[in-house]
Parts: structure tokens; sequence; C-alpha cells
């Protein structure tokens, strides 16, 4: 079969190399100049299957009215300009805080997530792909006692799910991670899941382009998506814009649609309204200090996490729900790296910092949206939010099963 598949970041590249495998002719069309220049650029780096609980649950509602008016607040909802997606996004997002929906959702996350990293090592010891990973784990740490008690709930859980998490003593944090020591940030205790990991997100998408150009992926850069060509219930072609201007159209027999937030535009026109908006977050990347962590950190009280990528620090936090505006808020960008320089005050130097704003494809519920549109051969694999990094490998997998029609045993809830 021919598939062409719409964007090469994470979720495109994945599903990319998994078609391939299967023995499908593999287009990917990017209207940026490499792999992995927008989502997949700079994100938060960690590979995080112990944190399969979505943002929407019960406690979300009173801790978004605590968060109002602070300018550091780890999710902001920005006003002006407020158009109607984002408000039919915040509405659904407060119906899937209910426990039911927020327990299904979890459910459903830490399943793909779990068979996501199984895959993830499969295909790094399959290729040997090089992309500053760390499997050291990921630390979660609570800053008093309430949090603690909430954690050793959510430890319990974890480890239903078969997800190893150590529920940690401030000491036993110090032992995993030594740099703590120097903190100014009275933390009391944390979770500590060994079998997480960490790597570098947009050279893991870069490697495993060229593995996938090795099989015969054909890739076509600077090339920018015009239209799809459906006739009835079918797409017979996309036409699409060169980067010197030219019109061209490319067929094929499957079209997988992986444009992360912007899947959302493309669908609308074609009669899909995808539950998919933008989600703003930053990142900050810095040469890493003596004080630096070698363990990835994730600071629950202000949803930022730190992960080391090889002699870089890179550390990444917050959502803004604000259209498809990627410009950089400055005092929310430092406010990111000060917790940073409070959690691990010899991190890096900051004068030297990166600063970085990207758009995740975010649905209500965290759920991603894999699966066939209502037109027979146009796909979908988007709408993974912040856990895009976490669940490449295994949505390709489910996207492959999809294409090919053989969705049965798939424990996970596709989206039709």
């Amino acid at each position: 079969m021919k598939v062409i598949i719409l964007g090469a970041g994470l979720a495109g590249v994945s599903s990319a190399w998994y078609l391939a495998r299967a023995g499908h002719e593999v287009t990917v069309l990017e209207r940026r100049s490499a792999p992995g220049m927008e989502t997949s650029y700079a994100n938060g780096g960690q590979i995080s299957v112990s944190h399969p609980e979505p943002w929407a649950n019960p406690s979300a509602p009173w801790t978004i009215l605590r968060w109002l008016g602070r300018s550091d607040a780890p999710l902001k909802f920005r006003l002006r300009g407020a158009d109607g997606a984002k408000w039919r996004w915040a509405l659904a997002f407060l119906r899937e805080c209910s426990a039911r929906r927020s327990e299904r959702n979890t459910d459903a996350i830490a399943r793909l997530a779990v068979a996501s990293l199984a895959a993830l090592r499969e295909l790094r010891a399959h290729l040997n792909l090089q992309y500053d990973q760390s499997t050291r784990g990921i630390l979660h740490l609570f800053f008093n006692a309430a949090e603690m008690r909430a954690a050793e709930r959510r430890a319990r859980r974890l480890e239903s799910y078969g997800i190893e998490a150590k529920l940690c003593e401030r000491g036993h944090c110090l032992d995993i991670e030594p740099a703590l020591a120097d903190s100014r940030s009275p933390f009391v205790g944390g979770i500590h899941a060994p079998s997480d990991e960490s790597g570098d997100a947009h050279k893991f998408v870069q490697a495993l382009a060229a593995a996938c150009a090795e099989r015969g992926v054909q890739f076509f850069y600077d090339t920018q998506i015009e239209a799809l060509d459906v006739l009835g219930n079918s797409v017979g072609g996309v036409n699409v814009v060169s980067g010197r201007g030219m019109r061209g159209q490319y067929r094929a027999d499957a079209f997988v649609c992986a444009l992360g937030p912007y899947s959302t535009l493309l669908a609308a026109r074609y009669g899909e309204r995808l539950p998919i908006y933008p989600v703003k977050g930053y990142s900050v990347t810095l040469p890493a200090g003596s004080g630096a962590p070698q363990v990835s950190i994730t600071d629950e009280s202000r949803r930022i996490v730190l992960a080391r990528l090889g002699d870089r620090l890179r550390i990444a936090g917050t959502a803004e729900l604000d259209g498809y505006n990627t410009a950089i808020d400055l005092p929310r960008v430092r406010a990111i790296l000060e917790r940073a320089q409070t959690l691990f005050p010899h991190c890096g130097e900051a004068a030297a910092a990166q600063f970085w704003a990207g758009l995740r494809p975010a649905t209500p519920g965290n759920v991603p949206i894999i699966g066939r549109s209502h037109i027979k051969n146009l796909y979908f694999n988007t709408g993974h939010g912040t856990l895009g990094w976490t669940l490449a490998c295994g949505s390709a997998q489910i996207l492959t099963a999809c294409v090919e029609g053989r969705v049965q045993g798939l424990e996970f809830p596709l989206w039709t």
C-alpha cells in the first residue's frame, strides 16, 4: 500500500517507520526544511510513563481557580482573542474533570504509555539510536504533607498498571539525586519512577528519519499542504506548494494526518471537528552546570520538568491557551528558569540560556486521536498534548494497525 504522511514530527516520523517496516511504500510531506522542527523541537525531554494522569481531573477546576491572576501560573487562559474554539475546548476540559472520565482517560494513557516505552526500547536497540538518552528514571518532587498523601495513592495506582513507582522520603530523594542537597526549595519527598527515561526528542526524530530514508521512505521538505483532493468518501491525493512556489499533487492509497495542533485546521475543511486545541508551552535549554541534576526531575507543585540531555539541561513547563501564537512571554519563561535555579542553584549559566515556545496538540482529556476519519482512507495520529514523546512509538504502532485494518485485539480505545 502507498501511504502519504502529512507532518514530520514525532508522530509523523514514528508512523513512517512502522508503516515502512510493515512493507508499505511511505512518503512524508513537511512544510519545514527538516524533521522535528516544531512541537518536537525543544520539548521537556521526558518519557514519563509515570505521569498518565490527565490535567483534567476532579481537583483541576479548583487548582486552576487558585492560579488565576498569577503571572507564573502553570496554566494560563488568555482571554485576549478568546475564540469559539477556545471556549468549546475549555468546556470540554471541565467535562473531562469528572472522576469517571478522568479514571477512564488515565487508564487509556497508562496502557498506551507502557506499550510505547517497550516499543521505544526495542526500536532503540534495533537501530542503535543515539539522542542523549538517559535511563535513570524520573524523580517527582512534592512540597507538603498533603501532596505526599496524594503521592502515596498515586504510587499504588501506578503499580497497578505495572509502572514501578517508589515512594521516597526526603533523604531517599537526596540519595537518588545528590544535587538536591543544595536546593533552596523545601521539598518533603517524592516518587521515583526508575523505568522512566529522558532524551532529546529532536535528535530522536532526526535519527529515526535517517533510518526511515535508508528503508526507502521518501521525505519532501519545504512542502506546504494546500488541500486534500477528496472525491466522494475518499482522498485521491494531496495538493502541495513547494518552497520554490511550484504546485503539485501526491497520490496514494492512504493518508495520515500527523500535523500536531494544525491537524484541526486541515480536518475542519473536510467536515471533521477534532477536539484539539494548541496549548503553548515553554522551554529553556542551557549548558549544564556542576550542580545540574543527573536524574530527570518533575516539580509537581509548579508543573515544571528538568531533563539532562548530555552536556545540556532542558527545563520546560507551563500551559497557555492563546491560539496559534508562538511568541515567547519573557516573564513566564524566565520564571521557569528561576524555579529551576531555586531547586538547583548551580544548574547552569543563565546568561547562555536559549528560550523556546511550542504548541502542543491537546485534547480535553489528554487521550490522543488515533484512527480513521469519516473519510475511509484518511487517518489521524495527533492530539498527544504533553505526552507526545512518551506515546510516540506506541501510537505509531496503533496507527499502522488502523491503516492495515487489523484493529481487533487492540486494547487502546481508538477514536473513530
